[in-house]
């Protein structure tokens, strides 16, 4: 397929470069709100760029990627969807379930995929522990955690104000990557228990330019609970911007025959740990998988990134009419999921899911050979 992308910031660069990675869609144009922005991505990937409505107009072109802020998501992939083109968006899907719904809707209506990040638990890690989990390796999953601690933003971004604001928070920025691995492993969320805090009502910037300025945080800063999902497994979380050090795994699932440690579902690699009942845990490298092959320089530290394999896949698979695995259903199920966790701690009450999906279809190596540059 022939690829638009709406919004050159950051993200974008990986974008571009995931068409030297996967061998079915090219990117051939750009736009962005801020032209120069657009004309730089252009010139350094050798594509055209164009207005915001050029590039929805542009009949060459089958699919747009949305990789514009947040609280524009909504927006753009609507009026992608009536210039009757799929999309593939950054996460979150939308602001709210209620946007999200909408556009599912209309994506119905038309008769046209929307495919959403993140596809992190397509990677080596995510895939591998989920073909455990189906082997019955840990037995049937009952219990398990996962847990996203930090200080925040502050001390080091240079606009941390974002982060603090509704939209924002530890859930909507870092838990979609946790929430949406955990439906892969274990299916749809049921309903979910929460409690929140804010430990501070100001924070103040430490990072520069602006070191000394404040911020007025407001959105829950930590939020504990609980989601029982379908299959009666139930997690407990723990996210928080409000913790200097901890100890805490990321993901831990726990069945009746043993239990699993897995990476930061931020990432496509990493090792897994097994261990059966009571006995010393196994590692299990993934490096040798398909999606686990370290491919990039972070920081000194050589990670497997393979971003853009959602867009490959959800290209393959509207090619042969069947369901995308980063489909419409995971990531509106997933914002709910998010949505649901804010909910329940400012009801006080237990929130029961509207949303539902099918558990995503294990990626095996061969399919993903198929979709690879080798």
């Amino acid at each position: 397929m022939k690829i638009g992308i709406i919004g050159c910031g950051n993200i974008s660069e990986t974008y571009f470069k995931s068409q030297n990675l996967f061998n079915n869609f090219k990117v051939i144009a750009c736009a962005d709100i801020n032209i120069e922005a657009a004309k730089t991505s252009a010139k350094k990937f050798g594509i055209q760029y164009q207005s915001v409505e050029q590039i929805l107009a542009n009949s060459e072109i089958d699919l747009i990627v949305n990789l514009t802020i947040p609280s524009a998501h909504k927006e753009i992939i609507l009026k992608t969807l009536n210039s009757n083109k799929h999309s593939f968006s950054e996460k979150p899907l939308a602001m709210s379930f209620k946007e999200g719904s909408e556009i599912k809707n209309l994506a119905i209506e038309k008769g046209l995929e929307v495919g959403c990040a993140p596809d992190t638990f397509l990677g080596a890690a995510g895939q591998k522990a989920r073909e455990l989990i189906d082997q019955n390796t840990i037995g049937y999953p009952k219990l398990g955690s996962f847990n996203i601690m930090s200080h925040g933003m502050e001390h080091w971004h240079p606009n941390p104000d974002f982060f603090f604001k509704p939209g924002a928070g530890p859930v909507f920025d870092l838990g979609v990557y946790y929430i949406t691995q955990l439906v892969n492993l274990l299916g749809p969320v049921n309903n979910i228990i929460s409690t929140s805090s804010t430990a501070q009502k100001e924070r103040i910037i430490t990072s520069k330019p602006r070191s000394g300025e404040k911020i007025i945080v407001e959105t829950p800063t930590t939020l504990m609970g609980v989601l029982e999902f379908n299959n009666s497994t139930k997690i407990q979380y723990f996210c928080s911007w409000d913790v200097w050090k901890h100890m805490h795994n990321n993901i831990e699932i726990y069945g009746l025959e043993g239990s699993m440690i897995l990476p930061d579902p931020n990432f496509f690699g990493g090792n897994l740990l097994i261990s059966k009942k009571d006995e010393k845990w196994e590692t299990v490298n993934t490096e040798s998988m398909l999606l686990g092959v370290p491919n990039q320089d972070d920081h000194g530290v050589m990670r497997a990134n393979y971003r853009g394999i959602g867009l490959s896949d959800m290209i393959s698979n509207i090619n042969n009419k069947v369901i995308p695995r980063c489909s419409i259903d995971l990531s509106l199920h997933t914002l709910e999921i998010m949505e649901g966790i804010l909910t329940a701690a400012k009801t006080k009450q237990k929130y029961i899911l509207k949303s539902s999906c099918d558990q995503p279809k294990l990626l095996s190596e061969t399919e993903i050979n198929k979709l690879k540059i080798n």
